[in-house]
């Protein structure tokens, strides 16, 4: 009889988990506490009836990059990608952007020989060379490569708006990387958006999850371990506080005190808009993308990001907004328009920060508010409350530090598959895939 396995969460990465496990034969029953699939990547009317919001993830660089995905007949089962002709726009206040464009460049070129390397677990690298080559850039601070690699002021801003969707301090180790993936991306996928919104890719995964025999069983909150069917093994698409509440009483004290230690990042703000027209921007390049990076120049976007990793609120947040409906019809009604916008608060902060985000977005879209019909406002605890996942509003599900936890834990047949585990936050699924290749390997 085949081995079964039971998946707690239906995110990108559960998903992927179950997937790998039903590919090599195993009975697999995922678990979701909500109605439908998709965890961070679900859409709904958030604000007025016909206007299709995406709750969490709407834009998928490394979805339609993923090693494993791209192995996957998800055409076949729903899902079509939308390019919009830039992958992100970044204006300034005197009415122009900058835009990242996908290109042939030699950094599009380089991916194939390091994309492994960066999605995965820690291993030795099939291409050395062009690992060290991207390392001896990405193990560097944002605001110190961006100065070091551009003069000019508008090319160090656009690496900035990337580099800073890390939730981190520009002036830090690593943010460099952050910001060399997603404008690599940018080159390779220029950074797509799901026909119909975010739920298509959660509704294909599932999809296919079924026509390989797995099973996804919503609306069934685990409260415990103790509660699931037996299995040969137990993958969680849990972050470490949600899986301590309903496995740490199995784990040695050791191990227990160690995932209590597990350190989440920022918070988000987010706010979506229904509208009754597109945004007025004032820079006519900001139509070109589905994505747009408000917060001006690389010292003023540091300068928020700082303020955010010393407790406080910006004036001036660093702001990243995403206007599908300019490029997919499906999520508005004729003549309307749907956009979302969240920027960085403190971990669990009370602030209200609407007026602040709607202020850069008037700032670089003057009659913005006018087009406004409505609006949908999740603050960092509604963020936790939609995705337990996210804890104290933090999107990433942990913040980016060499040490995660390992797919495999102390407690025989219990991984953990989430974004708290390498490769790391991302609609990627190579933490579910690793930590499904670890369990099947296991069971050999």
């Amino acid at each position: 009889m085949s081995p079964n396995a039971n998946v707690i969460g239906s995110g990108p990465n559960g998903l992927a988990a179950a997937i790998t496990l039903a590919q090599a034969g195993w009975r697999v029953t995922v678990f979701e506490a909500e109605p439908v699939p998709g965890g961070g990547v679900r859409s709904a009317e958030l604000t007025l009836p016909g206007f299709i919001h995406d709750i969490c993830a709407a834009v998928f660089p490394l979805a339609a990059a993923s090693p494993f995905f791209r192995t996957l007949p998800l055409s076949g089962h729903g899902l079509q990608w939308i390019e919009p002709p830039a992958a992100v726009a970044h204006p300034f206040d005197d009415g122009t952007a900058e835009t990242l464009d996908r290109n042939s460049g030699p950094l599009a070129a380089a991916w194939p020989r390091i994309e492994l390397s960066v999605l995965g677990p820690f291993a030795w690298p099939r291409h050395p060379l062009a690992l060290a080559r991207f390392a001896s850039s990405a193990l560097r601070s944002a605001s110190g490569l961006a100065r070091a690699r551009f003069r000019d002021e508008r090319a160090r801003a656009l690496f900035a708006g990337l580099a800073a969707h890390s939730g981190l301090p520009l002036e830090q180790p690593l943010t460099a990387g952050v910001g060399l993936v997603l404008e690599t991306l940018a080159h390779v996928t220029s950074w797509p958006i799901s026909l119909g919104g975010a739920q298509s890719l959660a509704n294909a995964l599932a999809s296919y999850l079924r026509a390989l025999g797995g099973e996804i069983v919503t609306g069934s909150l685990v409260r415990s371990l103790d509660e699931l069917p037996r299995a040969r093994a137990t993958l969680c698409d849990l972050s470490p506080k949600p899986l301590l509440e309903i496995a740490g009483h199995l784990m040695p004290s050791s191990h227990r005190r160690k995932l209590e230690r597990y350190r989440y990042g920022p918070g988000a703000f987010k706010v979506d808009w229904a509208l009754d027209a597109p945004i007025p921007w004032t820079a006519a390049a900001c139509v070109r993308a589905a994505t747009v990076h408000l917060g001006g120049t690389l010292s003023e976007i540091a300068a928020a990001e700082w303020e955010v990793s010393r407790g406080a609120c910006p004036e001036r947040p660093f702001v990243i907004l995403v206007q599908p409906s300019l490029f997919d019809p499906t999520r508005a009604p004729t003549g309307k328009h749907t956009a979302w916008a969240y920027c960085h608060v403190p971990n669990a902060s009370r602030y209200d920060m609407l007026e602040r985000i709607e202020s850069q977005v008037e700032r670089f879209a003057p009659g913005f508010r006018a087009r406004i019909l409505a609006r949908n406002v999740m603050t960092p605890a509604q963020i936790e409350r939609h995705n337990p996942n996210f804890a104290g509003g933090d999107i990433a599900a942990g913040a980016l530090h060499f040490w995660r936890p390992a797919y495999a834990t102390p407690v025989p047949g219990l991984y953990i598959c989430s974004a708290a585990t390498a490769p790391g936050p991302g609609v990627h699924g190579m933490c579910g895939y690793h930590a499904a290749r670890r369990a099947l390997a296991a069971a050999r």
